[in-house]
């Protein structure tokens, strides 16, 4: 299939993992975001800012804004977005949290022949 017969939509996939460092502050900043939604209906808001006040990752989620990632890209037009947030037990050292795994194992085979020690480095310096 030639690049004019295939699709021009792309579907663009991120998984992000991260550490609530200041709670009050990420609590603060979403709350603000809420306050400041002029279009968000006032019962809304109220279950908002409970929500955000009871969950990190609910905060989280008010502040994150995919509009806001792509709105400065060349040549693209955001269609369609949904997001949410979750609590995570992260431990890097569980090989489930390692991302791409095949492919970095793949790659650091291809570089070094076995794939042991440049797969473990490529691999926690992406996770980091």
């Amino acid at each position: 299939m030639s690049a004019s017969e295939t699709s021009r939509y792309v579907r663009l996939r991120v998984d992000l993992v991260l550490e609530v460092t200041e709670r009050d502050e990420l609590t603060d900043a979403a709350l603000r975001r809420i306050d400041d939604d002029e279009f968000m209906p006032e019962e809304e808001r109220a279950h908002a800012a409970t929500a955000v006040r009871e969950d990190e990752a609910e905060a989280l989620a008010y502040l994150v804004e995919p509009f806001q990632l792509i709105g400065e890209v060349p040549g693209v037009e955001l269609v369609q977005a949904s997001w949410s947030s979750e609590r995570a037990d992260y431990d890097p050292d569980v090989d489930a949290w390692h991302l791409d795994d095949e492919d970095l194992e793949d790659e650091a085979e291809a570089e070094d022949g076995d794939g042991e020690e440049e797969g473990d480095a490529r691999r926690t310096g992406r996770d980091v």
